[in-house]
């Protein structure tokens, strides 16, 4: 089975759960921005959650059904519509040979993602399919490049019964978000008043994000050193370079970083932060390590779903 991209900006890519065990080759993780929104497109068709989805990002995208199908989606609301009909994220739909699915721009969000049954097929690279176009890996055809119109995604799962999340599991993608935050090993590096600001004041989403890293903006941040001898930095690391405003780092970043950081974002936050418009409002909150270890565990422990996380179609 298959589907023919024929409008396609330069931000929608394929990913999956990313790669594992290589960062000391100077290689990132890669793979979906939103792991959460990722995990329930993969449910909504049953199939494992780490499976290959397609990341569209703010829209302009066209695909083109080649065979009766059923696909998923989650995260963002991108304006979706089969044959001008409007589409909801978060269920499962069925599309018709010859039918067309369009993504328009963002309403809320900013990534969809688009799954289909068993997951697309793509060239797996260190044991993984993301796409990172800096590092030229993953993708379609393993060369790290994003989708482009006349390419023809196919998988080869089956056919399965139309499903919907429960409304009570999908986070909200507007209003001040709450970002919880793990304190880092310089969080001592900083002044007090900076520590007060970062925590206690509203910080905006710059237009200066992508897949590595996006810009906060709002009180700067001050302390007595501004560089360091570099370091591993992982996932929702928040770095703060010499102009104080605080870059929290995404999939796709470099492996070590010579900047004092604050902290790192839990998983679900960055998954949040990822779904944010330039404009945006966030807080910060601090959270001990183990009260984000229970949280994730709580996410992960409830997978799959129970069956009260869906409900029929009418």
């Amino acid at each position: 089975m298959s589907l023919l991209i024929e409008r396609c900006g330069a931000l929608a890519t394929l990913q999956d759960g990313g790669r594992s065990g290589v960062r000391h080759l100077g290689v990132t993780q890669g793979g979906s921005a939103d792991w959460y929104s990722h995990h329930w497109a993969n449910w909504l068709l049953g199939n494992e959650r780490a499976a290959p989805v397609i990341e569209i990002v703010l829209g302009n995208f066209e695909l083109l059904a080649s065979q009766d199908a059923c696909l998923a989606l989650a995260g963002a609301d991108l304006g979706a519509s089969l044959d001008g009909e409007p589409l909801e994220p978060w269920r499962s739909f069925r599309i018709a040979k010859g039918q067309r699915l369009c993504f328009t721009q963002p309403r809320k969000g900013v990534r969809a993602y688009l799954a289909a049954p068993g997951g697309f097929i793509a060239e797996r690279v260190l044991g993984s399919c993301a796409t990172v176009g800096r590092e030229r890996l993953g993708g379609l055809r393993g060369d790290g490049r994003p989708l482009a119109p006349g390419d023809a995604l196919h998988w080869r799962g089956g056919s399965p019964g139309p499903r919907v999340v429960d409304p009570a599991r999908i986070p909200p993608f507007d209003g001040t978000l709450r970002l919880d935050v793990v304190l880092g090993a310089q969080i001592g590096d900083f002044s007090g008043q900076s520590l007060f600001d970062a925590f206690n004041q509203e910080w905006q989403v710059d237009p200066r994000a992508d897949r590595m890293g996006i810009r906060l903006t709002g009180p700067v941040l001050t302390g007595p050193r501004q560089a360091m001898v570099s370091e591993g930095v992982p996932l929702g690391a928040i770095q703060v370079p010499s102009d104080g405003q605080p870059i929290v780092l995404l999939n796709d970043r470099q492996t070590i970083g010579g900047y004092p950081r604050l902290g790192a974002l839990t998983p679900l936050s960055v998954a949040r932060l990822a779904q944010c418009l330039p404009g945006s409002r966030v807080r910060l909150h601090p959270v001990s390590l183990d009260e984000a270890q229970r949280q994730q565990r709580r996410l992960l422990a409830d997978w799959p779903p129970s069956p009260d996380a869906a409900e029929a179609f009418p």
